[in-house]
């Protein structure tokens, strides 16, 4: 079990990949973002991008999926109280193989509930080629290790 104590600022976490299939982008954008550049593999090449793409919020889930699997399911985690920026700086293409890191930026104990404490994050997403991505800053909040009695 990891506790607010157990993250250090400079720590890198590396949190695994992921293969973006073609259908689980369609079925994404079609359920959550529908523009037609997500669905339409003849939109996606008049757009900007060249081609279909996967939706922004989408690499955002998986990549948190990754965060709970691999760090946060065996930890005190009690959430997040929101993001600070978030960033989608190249496209996501179907069966592009995404991997993402966390990095501690900060750590800092609740002055007012002493259980508990916040720990800062830059989260960074590459493709298979070695490019980012997306980046998120944000902040988890975790229990404190309990004392022994």
């Amino acid at each position: 079990m990891r506790y607010f104590e157990d993250f250090q600022v400079g720590q890198v976490h590396e949190l695994g990949s992921y293969v973006v299939s073609r259908e689980e982008l369609l079925a994404f954008a079609r359920q959550y973002d529908p523009q037609p550049f997500h669905l339409d593999e003849e939109a996606g090449r008049q757009s900007i991008f060249g081609s279909i793409i996967a939706s922004g919020w989408q690499t955002a889930a998986i990549c948190h999926r990754l965060l709970v699997e691999s760090l946060l399911k065996d930890s005190s985690s009690m959430g997040s109280p929101g993001v600070d920026e978030l960033r989608w700086l190249l496209p996501v293409r179907p069966g592009d193989t995404i991997s993402a890191r966390i990095e501690v930026l900060a750590s800092t104990p609740s002055r007012s509930k002493p259980d508990r404490g916040s720990i800062k994050t830059r989260m960074e997403v590459r493709n298979q080629r070695d490019e980012v991505v997306m980046t998120e800053t944000a902040a988890v909040l975790f229990r404190r290790r309990p004392e022994a009695s």
